[in-house]
Order: structure tokens, then sequence, then C-alpha cells
């Protein structure tokens, strides 16, 4: 794993109407298609500003979504893994 990735945090998030932006201690911002996560996609605003920065920056958490996304993950284009049932 790369150091870069190793030692970017996530410090602040945002949402517009399609992305949501992470800023990273490393002075990044990355903008991720809220497309990648469905749960946050059907969130209202509201919701989606709801959230936790845990383990010193490395994760995100909406509990009330029931979501969490690794920052290092979002780093390397991983998007939501979880199957959805039609």
């Amino acid at each position: 794993m790369s150091t870069l990735v190793a030692e970017a945090f996530a410090i602040r998030i945002h949402f517009d109407v399609d992305t949501m932006w992470v800023d990273l201690s490393d002075g990044r911002q990355l903008g991720v298609p809220l497309a990648y996560f469905p749960r946050l996609l059907q969130a209202t605003p509201e919701e989606r500003n709801k959230y936790v920065i845990s383990g010193g920056g490395a994760g995100l958490h909406w509990d009330d979504l029931d979501e969490d996304i690794s920052v290092t993950n979002l780093l390397f284009g991983i998007r939501d893994q979880t199957r959805q049932v039609a």
C-alpha cells in the first residue's frame, strides 16, 4: 500500500447534488459520485450530513443510514460492495 494513501485521513466532508467531497489531511480533496454509495444517493441532505469521521479520519460513518466507508477504499476507487437486492 502506498504511504501517501495510508497517511491520508478525512478531516471534513460535504455534498453537492451528485458528489461527496472529502477533504483530506494532506490537502487533497476527493470527489466521489454518490452513485457509488446507493444509501447516500437515496438519503436526504439532512441524513447525509449526520456523519461521524471515525478512526482518526480513517473512516466515515452514518449511523442512521447503516453506512460505513473507508477513506483508503475511496482513494483506491472502491465503491459500495454490498449486493443490492431488487
